[in-house]
């Protein structure tokens, strides 16, 4: 369970009223905004799971929280009664540690917390301020590392601000977020996902899960509404686009590459790779598994790039500065961030230890994780981290190749494209002078701060070798 969610207990006291009058609070706890990954400073309140005078059982999520990075459930270790809700659905920018609900214990009268306020809880205070770069860093690497790219932490002297019994709103926002047409709706997800792959307008679905948020089952029933076509006069007056907030997901994902572009001298190395044997072993693979498995094209290549990384450590590294100290740190073990594309945005889950798995492994970790990532059920751990990054967009038959940004610290992205068959010359009387090869086109980009131009291409030259001679992977 996050550290600090559970607030003193009071005993029961008499507190003063605006009006001058004093009303008794029995005994109770506050529960404050948990800090759900290593670098959430603050987070928006999603559906709330249960409502005042509901039991909760150790396990239970109370409330749903979106992060920088995803969303989460926020499931509660202790057993009481839900005696108020201080934060209602839609709260946004709300700082770790501030009150967001009362629980007392079972058999309480909850009757007297319905005047209950956030100033009775102790007030609340605006989240800290967060720089653009700081807030990069920390998306892809955990704090206390050391480092100047790990998540930055107050000196010891720095002073503190105490908390002010007034409630403050976010300077970034000035005001809540509603549910309604002209904010993003509350919705799981997996009814994101479905409504992205669909088409489905989501603004447009009414939600009947707690607190009217929109389901997989709404997306899966909803009927547009047939309506007449508007007129010329009428067309003209309505607005021609639409502004759509940015998440905080969003937000981060663009601070985080700008800070990547603007800090990392990229080069890039690209080649073109024969997977005509890779796809006749994965064929011959996945026929004798008994569906134990069934194996990618991107499970045979996430495992050719920590081969690849193994025999060209240097590509396996990372700039650091500490203490006045610039090191480039090489790291003993492969751990590969796959990007996988999510109704939320872009999520690196990492497979750990690469060079020291088997493929039917690899597989089953990049499913597992892809599934949790798309569902925002992935833990902060799992994808904060990594020491290289594939980014495989060969599923779209119309990208033949592309670059990418490099996810720092990290020092290499691997970008691969889709597979082609091309002509080649051939030796061989029956196919008439020509055979056809499936071809890839990978591209590599590079730190050039850590990785020299030379050992780049040696990268690319060892991970070319170890793809066209499948068998190596195996050994």
């Amino acid at each position: 369970m996050p550290q600090n969610v559970i607030g003193k207990r009071t005993p029961a006291a008499l507190v003063k009223s605006a009006d001058g009058s004093e009303i008794a609070f029995p005994p109770h706890t506050v529960v404050t905004m948990p800090a759900l990954s290593p670098t959430m400073t603050s987070g928006n309140i999603g559906a709330w799971q249960k409502a005042a005078g509901d039991t909760i059982s150790p396990g239970d999520v109370l409330v749903e929280i979106e992060t920088d990075k995803a969303q989460m459930d926020f499931e509660f270790q202790e057993e009481g009664v839900l005696a108020k809700i201080l934060k209602e659905s839609g709260e946004k920018d709300v700082a770790v540690g501030n009150p967001i609900a009362v629980m007392v214990e079972e058999g309480t009268d909850i009757a007297p917390f319905e005047s209950f306020t956030l100033d009775d809880a102790g007030g609340e205070k605006a989240p800290p301020a967060k720089e653009s770069g700081e807030e990069a860093a920390e998306s892809s690497e955990p704090p206390d590392t050391g480092s100047k790219t790990s998540p930055s932490t107050l000196p010891k002297d720095a002073p503190k601000e105490e908390s002010q019994p007034k409630p403050q709103e976010s300077e970034s926002t000035g005001g809540r977020l509603q549910t309604s047409l002209d904010r993003e709706p509350l919705a799981s997800p997996a009814a994101k996902a479905l409504a992205l792959e669909r088409g489905v307008p989501i603004k447009q679905v009414k939600g009947t899960g707690p607190g009217g948020r929109i389901t997989k089952q709404d997306i899966e029933k909803y009927k547009p509404a047939a309506s007449a076509a508007p007129s010329a006069s009428a067309a003209g007056a309505m607005p021609t686009y639409e502004d759509i907030p940015a998440s905080s997901m969003r937000k981060t994902i663009a601070n985080r590459l700008q800070q990547s572009w603007n800090q990392n001298p990229h080069y890039f190395v690209a080649a073109t790779v024969s997977v005509t044997k890779l796809l006749k072993l994965r064929q011959a693979l996945n026929a004798s598994a008994d569906g134990k498995y069934k194996l990618s094209v991107n499970d045979f290549l996430i495992k050719a790039s920590a081969v690849a990384c193994k025999k060209v450590p240097a590509v396996n590294s990372s700039w650091r500065e500490f203490d006045g100290q610039v090191v480039i740190r090489q790291h003993n073990t492969v751990d590969v961030s796959v990007a996988v594309a999510t109704p939320i945005g872009l999520m690196t889950p990492i497979v750990k230890g690469v060079e020291a798995l088997g493929l039917s492994s690899i597989s089953a970790q990049v499913k597992d994780l892809g599934k949790r990532a798309r569902d925002g059920k992935l833990k902060p751990e799992e994808y904060q981290g990594g020491t290289f990054t594939i980014s495989n967009m060969g599923m779209n038959a119309a990208i033949d190749r592309f670059t990418a940004v490099i996810n720092p610290p990290q020092a290499g992205i691997l970008a691969v494209g889709t597979t082609k068959k091309v002509a080649t010359p051939s030796s061989s009387e029956e196919s008439n002078g020509v055979e056809w090869d499936d071809q890839i086109v990978v591209t590599g980009s590079f730190d050039h701060k850590v990785v020299d131009g030379a050992v780049g291409g040696e990268w690319i030259r060892e991970f070319k070798k170890v793809v066209e001679n499948p068998l190596e992977m195996l050994l």
